[in-house]
């Protein structure tokens, strides 16, 4: 999770809220209609999430653009979204009647707001103005019904670019950087009797061009009170934006718009259909595959893409291009649902890693797409665990060779340190030689001028996530026959080892010297975010990020038993301190049960250890218990930043009953499901079938198994056991049978073992 703002942009974004939860006017019969777009909107402490209204992984997505969702105020309204938490690109403001002095943007106060996926509408109140939108993937489509008596206008406003009229409509654009522009296309049911630039707050009607920043146009429609504009946007130009409109949207009719939407998010989110459980199960399970699709998302426009990271257009020849994904979180289980769903989907998403590589200056894997290039935020190159992923469980289609090159650049010759993208520092050559990264005492000044100031050095968590993704390119270059790069890398994939406290049982920071760094507390050093040394959580959270290796880390705890105990503690551990002062410095550990974090990324995994350690019916308590105190079906039930589905694929995963806690590993943890029957169409003309029988809120612990119609006493199972179809079926009870899935042979696979690491 990023406690940071993110550049967004939203071609009019839409800056609606609401008070309360969308109440749904027919009865819920299909998927789309559990989806709540409320859900999380009103945060625990730090980022909410956004009632977004788009088609799955499309270009175009929209949003209400309001302060929070308690403000009574939106500004503007929208065209399209291309990453969250920003402000609109565009914005719309229908008025009734100018007044001398009238801004660009209008605030309006709304009532009676509804948003579906594929559907908004708004009341503004005090103008007497309803206002429609539907969206397509390049396109939209406005509706405004006026009730006033003077005249119906519109305003236009880019906050930096460019508007025109013309006679085939409006085009316009903005600036989204200095290399990054996106275009816009619009055209209208109803003739203007008027049309001009606005300019000091009054109409000149001989100004048919405006630039700069707040530019904006009027267009006064007289007397006609129903006025629809339908909109086409662009990252290629104008007469693209014109294309794509033109391909798409052939109707001023909002509604076939809107039901058009509703048919692809009903085909989309059928993909897993789901039987029994509550209806608030049903609706938290759909809201949260929804928002699975909200990135990334697919910039191809008739064959061709613009590309941020060598300011150039490129043909995509058959494979579109996607980008906007923060890896840092959708590695863990967005990528790997999609694998199961939407492989050709998640193969061309691969494949644009690889062209973000290839048109990069330094040849690097991205770690932070976003439409303006590589922002190159969080730390990690988590890219290679998303693409070794896919290609360990079949998408094989790929450029694997490429991959290998990108990968091993970034990770060989890229600094490790959080937020930098830059060569290789002190820092980095001092963990290539001695096999940790070093950390500073309290209060030393820093030394390395490579380490940016607010998310300093991060010295543990950088590390812990280097050596994962060491062991992803591990595996790639083992499939290569690169013996020599496997063993180097495989031996930095265990560098865990030399920072961990044999004493304390915790990955604890050594200075230069290679001493520990004392005194320390695991749940308070490391300053705003810990970030001193860990990164957003503490270290009773990075106790356990070694997602490649839990049977190596259950060795370093002395075994199963000491291993359960230290992961009770976990969820047992009190805070320590009053709740205000905890989150003043860790303001992204939210959603807790003792120290464990519901609310951050590197926590998703850590519910289903136990599995490793012979304890699978506390796996299935925990999540259970973890899925009823923080995912809920109202304004705060989500835990924390959501961040563009990285919890809300967890939610997926665990609601079926199943999770990868090793992306680059082709098997599967099993929790608890919450549903009786789940059915997975899995993209190749097959389906996964999970049959829990007597499941229920009291029934939740598994008593036995059946895997393809043989009896089943792991706790896991591997992607080659469902991929020709398959079915998981469970016997549910109230209570724990301690016996299944416990024996020492029936724990998941880790990393395979190496004799000595240590340097």
């Amino acid at each position: 999770m990023k406690s940071i703002r993110k550049t967004a942009l939203i071609i009019g974004v839409f800056s609606f809220f609401v008070l309360g939860s969308i109440s749904y006017a027919k009865e819920k019969t299909e998927p789309v209609d559990y989806v709540n777009p409320y859900m999380g909107n009103i945060s625990h402490l730090l980022f909410p999430t956004y009632p977004t209204v788009h088609l799955p992984n499309g270009m175009l997505r929209v949003y209400p653009e309001r302060k929070d969702f308690t403000s009574d105020l939106c500004h503007g309204l929208p065209i399209a979204v291309t990453s969250h938490r920003g402000a609109s690109a565009f914005n719309l403001s229908p008025v009734c009647g100018l007044n001398e002095g009238i801004s660009s943007v209008q605030d309006y106060s709304y009532d009676r707001e509804k948003i579906s996926p594929y559907h908004y509408q708004v009341y503004l109140d005090e103008n007497n103005i309803l206002v429609d939108f539907a969206p397509s993937y390049q396109s939209g489509i406005y509706t405004f019904t006026y009730e006033g008596v003077a005249n119906s206008q519109i305003i236009l406003n880019t906050r930096n670019g460019y508007l025109f009229v013309d006679n085939e409509g409006i085009g316009g654009c903005q600036y989204l950087d200095d290399k990054t522009t996106i275009y816009l296309f619009m055209e209208s049911d109803c003739e203007a009797i008027s049309k001009g630039g606005l300019q000091n707050g009054i109409m000149n009607s001989a100004c048919q061009r405006v630039d700069g920043e707040n530019a904006a146009m009027v267009f006064d429609y007289g007397s006609c009170k129903k006025i629809t504009l339908r909109y086409g946007i662009s990252f290629i130009s104008i007469e693209q934006a014109k294309k794509n409109l033109r391909r798409e949207i052939h109707t001023y009719d909002i509604d076939k718009v809107a039901e058009t939407g509703r048919k692809i998010w009903n085909e989309t989110l059928g993909k897993i259909e789901i039987k029994g459980g509550t209806d608030d199960q049903k609706v938290i399970f759909y809201t949260s595959l929804y928002r699975t699709y909200e990135r990334m998302i697919n910039i191809s426009e008739d064959g061709s893409y613009y590309s941020a990271f060598d300011n150039q257009i490129h043909m995509d020849g058959g494979i579109p291009f996607y980008t906007d994904d923060w890896i840092w979180d959708t590695y863990r289980a967005v990528h790997p649902l999609r694998i199961l769903i939407e492989p050709e989907k998640e193969r061309a998403m691969v494949s644009s890693f690889i062209r973000m590589a290839q048109q990069s200056p330094n040849g690097w894997m991205p770690t932070f797409p976003e439409i303006t290039g590589d922002s190159h935020r969080m730390n990690g190159n988590h890219a290679v665990a998303t693409i070794w992923d896919a290609y360990c469980k079949g998408i094989t289609d790929i450029d694997l060779e490429q991959a290998y090159k990108a990968c091993k650049g970034a990770i060989t010759e890229k600094t490790l340190l959080p937020w930098q993208k830059g060569p290789l520092t002190e820092l980095d050559s001092f963990y290539q030689q001695y096999g940790y990264f070093p950390a500073l005492h309290p209060g030393e000044e820093e030394t390395c001028l490579g380490v940016h100031s607010f998310e300093r050095r991060q010295a543990i968590s950088v590390m812990l996530g280097n050596c994962y993704d060491n062991w992803c390119l591990a595996q790639i270059a083992h499939t290569f026959g690169y013996n020599d790069e496997y063993e180097q890398f495989m031996k930095i994939a265990y560098s865990y080892r030399n920072v961990y406290n044999a004493e304390t049982g915790f990955f604890h920071p050594r200075d230069n010297k290679g001493d520990f760094i004392y005194p320390f507390d695991y749940r308070f050093s490391g300053g705003m975010g810990a970030r001193d040394y860990y990164g957003e959580n503490n270290g009773w959270i990075y106790r356990w990020d070694v997602q490649h290796n839990p049977a190596d880390l259950i060795a370093l705890m002395g075994g199963r038993e000491k291993f359960i105990d230290n992961l009770n503690q976990t969820f047992r551990e009190p805070i320590g301190e009053a709740k205000f002062s905890f989150y003043s410095h860790l303001p992204d550990h939210t959603g807790n049960v003792g120290q464990f974090s519901m609310a951050n990324e590197p926590c998703l995994h850590i519910p289903y250890l136990y599995n490793y350690a012979g304890q699978p019916w506390m796996t299935q308590k925990r999540i259970r218990s973890l899925m009823k105190q923080w995912f809920r079906n109202d304004l705060m039930g989500v835990p924390g930043d959501e961040d563009g589905g990285g919890m809300s694929a967890f939610v997926v995963f665990s609601a079926m009953g199943f999770y990868p806690v090793t992306p680059g590993s082709p098997t599967y943890n099993i929790g608890s499901p919450l549903f009786n029957h789940v059915r997975i169409a899995l993209g190749n003309g097959k389906t996964f079938e999970i049959i829990a029988e007597n499941c229920s809120d009291e029934n939740k612990y598994i008593q036995s198994a059946m895997l393809n119609g043989k009896p089943w006493n792991k706790p896991w199972f591997e992607h080659k056991d469902i991929m020709k179809g398959g079915k998981l079926e469970l016997v549910m009870g109230n209570k724990a049978n301690r016996l299944w899935g416990a024996a020492l042979e029936a724990a998941p696979p880790s990393a395979e073992p190496l004799a000595s690491t240590s340097h």
